[in-house]
């Protein structure tokens, strides 16, 4: 099975020799606020009566607690470190351009 993602560079470290990339998989992701999933948290663990009569209550604790975005994609990262000219070859990527990479077990 081969699955073809795409990463985006990183940090690029050139010591002359070699050329070292630290890739991020490139995932678009929307952000999820803390206290939306602190909600379906609480709606998961309770019945439906005792949540119709405690709802407003949380919501009004959770409306005092700040926002915080959190992303929900834990992502994937590779650092390659490369001869100099091999990376000359592929055109010499730079940070924040992607790079395709096919994995698969051999």
């Amino acid at each position: 099975m081969s699955e073809l993602i795409h990463y985006q560079i990183q940090q690029l470290i050139d010591n002359g020799q070699t050329v070292q990339l630290t890739l991020a998989e490139d995932v678009q992701t929307e952000p999820v606020s803390q206290k939306q999933l602190m909600l379906d948290a609480i709606n998961r663990k309770l019945d439906p009566e005792l949540r119709d009569q405690i709802a407003p209550f949380i919501e009004a604790i959770l409306q005092a607690q700040p926002t915080i975005a959190i992303k929900s994609y834990a992502q994937t990262s590779i650092t390659i470190t490369m001869p100099k000219r091999r990376y000359e070859k592929m055109g010499s990527p730079a940070v924040g351009q992607r790079l395709e990479i096919n994995m698969r077990k051999i």
